[in-house]
């Protein structure tokens, strides 16, 4: 099978654990006991691992000048940690096993893109028709996870999580590797990157937005919960909205053009504001389940911009700093505030008052993306920083 092939299989895979990981830790540790804060505790800590895990392993592919290989390290030790965590119950275990995913699972994320844009390039097929089989791992795994734990106890996903990790272990071994050709992630190149005023902006907007969108995907499964919902409806919720994601990847190369990236992340922003917004008033589970249909128009449309952009105005030996700075601000920094603040507030003032909080937090997105867009959003295409 040629490469673009195992790595769809890949990304199907992947996002699968992912979904296990992000979607259900937080419903996990609902499980076993811990309140709003702790849980906020344990994913706030594992974003400050993030931080500088993911920079570490790159600069370590980077060094090796492989990708194959680190990802099987990182896969071989995911798995196993994986299946100790949801294979714990006390609060010490659940904390140490949490923080060593952190550290061998999260990385994956950025390696699996590099491959994702590289191979897509490089075979002539889009981006969308391989990030396509993440969404719907993800929205699959997010269905079959909710199940699992309803019918079989939460500690089924300890096999469950190690079987799919095993299994990405096997088609990266089949996978023929792709030498890094970026330059590694140094201070230096770090802040010659970030010496640009379009740069800091465009990350702050990156910010504003992620935050409550982090927040969302902390506290959702929880909040379901709490309003009554059963771990499948948690599931039903996260295949809805994972799920919405798959139409938006799959016809990416029709709506997705060069030079309208900021018009997209403002558009996106405003359905953010809107869907956190009526989550905040809704009162049945089933209801705020179904509403995460509107994923469909929020992080695909935005996540997606948001790479193209930063691809189109950072100059080519800076992509790999700046995927990495993104990746960081996306999944770390912005989660660490989510998820520490988030649990605070959650558990000061209840889940209204954290969507409200939420919904504020896009609005303030959704203004600053109107002034990017009115700044910088009839750029020119291809137009780099620094030209």
């Amino acid at each position: 099978m040629r490469a673009p092939g195992l790595l769809r299989i890949f990304n199907f895979l992947y996002f699968s654990l992912l979904a296990m990981f992000v979607a259900f830790l937080p419903v996990y540790l609902d499980d076993q006991g811990l309140n709003p804060a702790q849980i906020g505790f344990i994913i706030g800590t594992g974003g400050f691992v993030t931080l500088f895990t993911q920079p570490l392993w790159g600069m370590i592919s980077d060094k090796t000048k492989t990708i194959r290989k680190v990802m099987l390290l990182l896969l071989l030790f995911s798995s196993a940690f994986g299946f100790l965590l949801y294979d714990s119950s006390s609060y010490l275990q659940l904390v140490v096993f949490a923080m060593l995913l952190y550290f061998f699972l999260m990385p994956i994320d950025p390696l699996t893109e590099s491959l994702n844009f590289t191979i897509s390039e490089t075979s002539g097929v889009s981006y969308g028709s391989i990030r396509t089989f993440g969404a719907s791992g993800y929205a699959f795994f997010s269905l079959i996870t909710g199940y699992v734990m309803s019918y079989f106890g939460a500690n089924s996903l300890a096999l469950l999580f190690a079987g799919i990790g095993i299994l990405g272990f096997v088609i990266i071994w089949l996978m023929p590797d792709a030498p890094v050709t970026g330059k590694p992630v140094t201070w230096s190149s770090l802040k010659q990157f970030l010496g640009h005023k379009e740069t800091l902006l465009f990350l702050l907007l990156v910010f504003l937005c992620s935050v409550p969108t982090r927040m969302n995907d902390t506290f959702l499964g929880v909040y379901i919960r709490e309003l009554g919902g059963s771990p499948e409806l948690v599931g039903q919720a996260w295949f809805l909205a994972a799920g919405s994601e798959i139409l938006v990847f799959a016809v990416s190369f029709w709506w997705q053009r060069k030079g309208k990236e900021m018009f997209y992340i403002t558009f996106a922003a405003v359905f953010f504001f809107l869907r956190f917004l009526i989550s905040a008033f809704l009162t049945d589970p089933h209801l705020l389940a179904y509403l995460q249909i509107l994923q469909i128009v929020t992080f695909p449309v935005f996540y997606s911009a948001a790479i193209q952009y930063l691809y189109r105005i950072v100059p080519a030996e800076w992509r790999a700093t700046g995927q990495t700075v993104l990746a960081l601000l996306f999944f770390g920094v912005s989660g660490i505030l989510a998820s520490y603040v988030g649990g605070v507030i959650y558990k000061s003032f209840g889940g209204q008052v954290l969507f409200l909080t939420m919904a504020s937090l896009s609005f303030a997105g959704l203004l600053f993306g109107l002034v990017m867009f009115r700044m910088y959003g009839n750029k020119r295409e291809g137009e780099e920083l620094g030209k």
